[in-house]
């Protein structure tokens, strides 16, 4: 009833003629899948994309077999019929939606599209009463079947234990420019830059909600500009720093985090609870971007040391003296 109202059929009404129809469409889409995503791998990760160059290749050896096989019963014009004007037929991914997708995850999109085949090909064998069909149909579900973990098997054939350090190496590098040093850039100016005005509003007023609302407004307007500015730096297609959303959310985040951090302790009413809560704050804040320096980006403790907690005490320092002169 819902797919006559969508105007799409049944994959239980459809002729024979019509699923082989579907299946060489289905190959070619899917052949075209392969091929992209090979060409979104091509620069990174250069020997699975010849994984999925010999998938593709594969597809339109099913394809043109599909083809053949239409020709002797039915002829050579094929009817227009695609997976989406099947309402229980799968579905798949945008192939826009490919920038977006980890090898890893690419590589298991893969493994599910030849699941998908080898389901359709099964049920496609069940509903047709020719001979030649159901053997095609059949020897197509079983290499489906056998192709279920084809990325995994070429990739052991394929992809050396050198090319998936390498390939693992470039991952890494690729997060840690597109995430992990825009954050860190973002928590050090949210941590650090913020310790003057609140804590100089805190002790010139000796206020916790003036000092909460002064600290909130320059967490999140830090984090709005910290944000803007990374993602308008460059668009990564020379830096390689990847998607300028990714790395402004990024930035813009963490430098609103780390604002909030030690302004939120002033939601205590008593102004030297909150004070001392917000110096402990401090205190982790400033150790735990020592860390993140030396874990991802390889900074010697002890200058990352200098840099952020000799600096941060510096700043703040600067804020309780303006603050209570």
């Amino acid at each position: 009833m819902l797919s006559s109202l969508s105007g799409r059929r049944r994959f239980s009404d459809l002729s024979e003629r019509e699923i082989l129809a579907l299946a060489i469409s289905a190959e070619e889409d899917d052949g075209r899948i392969y091929g992209s995503y090979a060409e979104r791998l091509e620069a990174d990760y250069p020997a699975s994309a010849e994984i999925f160059r010999e998938m593709e290749r594969e597809e339109q050896g099913h394809r043109w077999a599909l083809i053949a096989e239409h020709e002797r019963r039915f002829g050579p014009t094929i009817p227009l019929i695609r997976r989406e004007h099947v309402a229980d037929y799968v579905s798949r991914r945008p192939v826009w939606l490919i920038a977006n997708l980890s090898i890893e995850r690419i590589r298991a999109e893969a493994e599910r599209m030849e699941k998908d085949a080898a389901r359709f090909y099964g049920e496609a064998a069940k509903r047709t009463s020719d001979t030649g069909t159901r053997r095609l149909l059949v020897d197509l579900e079983t290499a489906e079947r056998k192709h279920r973990s084809r990325a995994h098997d070429l990739a052991d054939s394929t992809v050396t234990d050198d090319v998936r350090k390498e390939e693992a190496t470039t991952a890494r590098r690729q997060m840690i420019l597109t995430y992990i040093q825009p954050g860190l850039a973002g928590l050090m100016d949210g941590s650090v830059s913020t310790l003057a005005p609140i804590f100089a509003t805190a002790f010139a007023t000796r206020d916790p909600q003036t000092t909460l609302l002064v600290g909130l407004a320059a967490a999140v307007g830090a984090g709005i500009s910290m944000g803007f500015t990374e993602a308008a730096h460059d668009d990564g297609k020379l830096s390689g720093r990847g998607s300028p959303l990714k790395r402004g959310l990024a930035s813009g985040s963490m430098t609103t985090v780390g604002g909030l951090g030690h302004a939120l302790p002033y939601l205590i009413p008593d102004f030297w609870v909150a004070t001392f809560v917000a110096f402990f704050v401090v205190f982790l804040e400033l150790w735990a971007i020592v860390w993140i320096q030396n874990r991802f980006m390889e900074t010697p403790v002890l200058r990352a040391t200098v840099q952020v907690v000799v600096g941060g005490a510096l700043v703040l320092a600067a804020g309780i003296l303006i603050g209570g002169g």
